[in-house]
């Protein structure tokens, strides 16, 4: 009988082991997978960040030479100049709102130019860090907002209301005084899926 459950012990210990050996793998392979999603994601924002940086510096170019260039593909292609000095941001603005370009700066997707009333509204991603629009949620009402045309004309604005709403909710694209000139920034909060509102009025 000893004999018997002496077996069935040794067998259990066994299988015990075997079972935390696999876990034990499992676990390794999962943490390995982890760092090489974690390292590549890292490298895919510093690449889009280094995209803009050269994006900036060719844009820089483009304005000193402009006169000697064709000027109407640029201007096809980006819509401007961002600039939020609170959060120590300066971006280059695409005219039209496309994933790929969303990954590398600020887009255009709704309004017209800063000089007609209405609602100029500028998608940038977050992706928790001091990029992009990652830090919108820092800004206060009265904070300066600046636009800057494609012929460095400057336009002002202030911070006037800054709330959340649901990722699929569109209505702060349509809801603003069709006497006035506004500007609505939105971006995600990553922590809760919504979708961060920054409106501002122009001066």
């Amino acid at each position: 009988m000893n004999q018997i459950l002496n077996t069935k012990s040794f067998k259990k210990k066994n299988f015990n082991k075997t079972r935390f050996k696999i876990q034990f793998i499992f676990s390794i392979i999962f943490i390995i997978l982890l760092i090489t999603f974690l390292l590549f994601y890292y490298y895919s924002i510093k690449n889009k960040e280094k995209q803009s940086i050269n994006l900036s510096s060719n844009y820089n170019i483009y304005k000193l030479y402009s006169k000697y260039s064709d000027k109407a593909i640029i201007e096809n292609e980006i819509f401007g100049v961002i600039e939020i000095p609170k959060i120590n941001i300066k971006y280059i603005v695409f005219s039209k709102l496309d994933e790929e370009q969303l990954k590398i700066s600020p887009c255009k997707f709704y309004g017209k130019t800063p000089k007609e009333n209405g609602n100029l509204c500028i998608a940038g991603h977050n992706y928790n860090n001091s990029k992009f629009f990652s830090n919108l949620f820092l800004l206060d009402i009265g904070d300066e907002i600046y636009l800057y045309d494609n012929s460095n004309e400057k336009y002002s604005y202030k911070v006037f209301s800054s709330y959340e709403i649901v990722s699929n909710d569109t209505s702060p694209i349509f809801d603003y005084n069709r006497f006035a000139k506004e500007l609505t920034l939105i971006t995600c909060n990553n922590t809760n899926q919504n979708r961060l509102i920054i409106k501002a009025k122009q001066q």
